[in-house]
């Protein structure tokens, strides 16, 4: 496989007197994986996240997404990167709470400078694979956890990310609709999609990734490969796998 997203020696301070909240840290990911990122509370997961998202710039290293030097965008740069190669799932969902289901589906898309009918046919096409099309009209107070969760996937695919990284997905749900999230991560992987997904569940992190990277005090301590029979068994619904692709 070709690596997908790569960081070579990134550390990253917020305090020049404080120990770094990623400290010296290498990984690769190939197109095609799902890799989980694991550790306790301030360990630098969430970081590790945001700086390959390119919504936080390292102190020192390098951070190389597909053909993209992120670390070395300007701020255009960076905004375009984010809008067209990275989608983002988010433990509070992170909706619009005066924008409708369509409406907050369609902002990346029209971010991006797609065409109106085309960025709707492809919202219409996502919300129904995702089970949600008939929600489209309502706002998010009206919805459950499970569907802001699903509203929020479908944002994050609009615009075909190279890579989707999520924080804590299923972080906000009950546990039956986290493993329904879950099965939803695990589609979107068996159709190629990259998944980088920081959780601190080590259930999740078995049945849905092929590795997983542990962090601590902001240093990569393991990167340990998942065997297939640690993973999900259940066969990936092929319904909704090509939509949402």
């Amino acid at each position: 496989m070709d690596t997908l997203v790569q960081l070579e020696n990134v550390t990253k301070r917020y305090d020049s007197s404080a120990a770094p909240a990623i400290d010296n840290v290498s990984l690769a990911v190939d197109a095609g994986e799902a890799v989980a990122i694991m550790g306790p509370s301030g360990s630098g997961k969430s970081t590790l996240l945001n700086l390959i998202a390119g919504m936080d710039r390292p102190t020192g290293g390098a951070i190389r997404v597909g053909d993209e030097r992120v670390d070395m965008l300007s701020e255009t740069g960076v905004a375009r990167f984010r809008r067209h190669q990275v989608g983002m799932i988010f433990q509070f969902f992170n909706l619009l709470d005066d924008m409708t289901v369509m409406d907050n589906v369609l902002l990346p898309a029209q971010l991006a400078g797609t065409r109106t009918g085309a960025a709707r046919a492809r919202a219409e096409e996502l919300l129904a694979a995702l089970h949600i099309a008939q929600r489209r009209d309502a706002y998010p107070a009206r919805l459950s956890g499970g569907e802001r969760q699903r509203v929020a996937i479908a944002r994050a695919l609009i615009n075909r990310p190279a890579v989707l990284l999520a924080d804590e997905p299923t972080g906000a749900v009950d546990s039956a609709t986290g493993d329904e999230i879950g099965a939803l991560l695990l589609n979107l992987n068996a159709a190629g999609q990259t998944l980088i997904l920081v959780t601190h569940n080590p259930e999740l992190a078995a049945r849905y990734a092929h590795r997983v990277i542990e962090i601590a005090d902001g240093r990569a301590t393991s990167d340990t490969a998942i065997s297939a029979r640690g993973r999900h068994h259940e066969p990936p619904d092929p319904r909704p796998t090509e939509a949402l692709r």
